[in-house]
């Protein structure tokens, strides 16, 4: 069931508000980072630590380790579609195009989202309102990007598709975690998932852009902590709060609130403008994002006099 805004407990939104600042803060991280280190290699070093930084938690809490190979396999490949490729894809999209608009495209796992559980699940059916929704999230994003890009293949036409790729395999994860990791604590599977990741990640990025450097800036090194412990391991921590305080309805609220903090940051710190056709393809996607959460046009009973 989906939980209306005026239901939602102010210790919910103000943890949304929270995980929001946390994840729209990740893309100007990220970007930070990719001044001085590789895609892969950025990668790297969010997936591992943050790994390390939940299986920690996974200790201290003492929690059920699993032992099963099928588990672990299934860890493996969570790890390569809801990180490895996600995070390399949008990291790589970074390099040709602002934090902002990458914020915006992002949004497309929720409408990406709805269509996989669709095609896999068959209590999650495509009904004419969530059809209308796919649609209207779809042209928004075609909007932001540039009815032109979709022709175009230049570097940041490619760079706003590797995004989009980004976000179906987000989606694709979403769908096979549930179907595989459902039984298992999501803190567990969320450590299982990165140690995939990391297990992936590390040769690749080792054999095509060489040993990840050690000596960094300040700031790189201050931007990688941040987007690996706090926008990574700390926020899976407090995304689950929220689904087991608000329902999973709720959750769709925060890709809403990621963009406006993604953009705010990439304009104020890195001085990133964005296209009009950027803000009126988010206006869109917000529209169709709000008519799959179907909250906003439900009735609200009538109140007893």
């Amino acid at each position: 069931m989906t939980t209306a805004p005026s239901d939602i407990p102010a210790r919910a939104w103000a943890m949304l508000i929270l995980l929001a600042l946390v994840w729209g803060t990740s893309f100007l991280a990220i970007r930070t980072a990719l001044d001085e280190i590789a895609p892969l290699t950025s990668v790297l070093y969010r997936v591992a630590p943050a790994a390390l930084a939940l299986w920690l938690y996974v200790a201290g809490r003492r929690l059920p380790v699993p032992r099963s190979p099928r588990v672990w396999g299934a860890f493996l490949v969570m790890g390569v579609l809801n990180n490895a490729v996600p995070f390399s894809l949008m990291a790589w999209g970074q390099l040709h195009i602002t934090t902002g608009l990458t914020s915006i495209v992002n949004a497309t796992t929720a409408i990406w989202g709805v269509l996989v559980a669709a095609l896999v699940f068959s209590d999650e059916r495509l009904s004419t309102r969530k059809a209308l929704g796919v649609a209207t999230g779809f042209a928004g994003v075609a909007t932001a990007i540039g009815w032109q890009a979709l022709a175009d293949l230049d570097a940041q036409s490619l760079a706003q598709g590797a995004v989009i790729l980004g976000t179906l395999s987000y989606a694709v994860a979403g769908a096979a975690g549930r179907a595989w990791l459902s039984d298992l604590r999501p803190e567990v599977a969320a450590a299982g998932m990165l140690t995939g990741a990391t297990i992936v990640m590390a040769p690749l990025a080792i054999l095509i852009e060489g040993a990840p450097p050690i000596s960094l800036a300040p700031d790189t090194w201050l931007a990688v902590g941040y987007y690996a412990l706090i926008a990574t391991a700390c926020a899976y921590l407090l995304y689950w709060r929220i689904l087991a305080l608000a329902g999973a309805g709720t959750l769709l609220l925060v890709t809403l609130l990621i963009p406006p903090v993604a953009i705010t940051l990439g304009a104020t710190v890195r001085g990133e403008t964005l296209d009009p056709n950027a803000w009126s393809g988010f206006a869109l996607l917000a529209l169709g994002l709000a008519i799959l959460d179907g909250r906003l046009f439900r009735r609200r009973p009538a109140r007893a006099v």
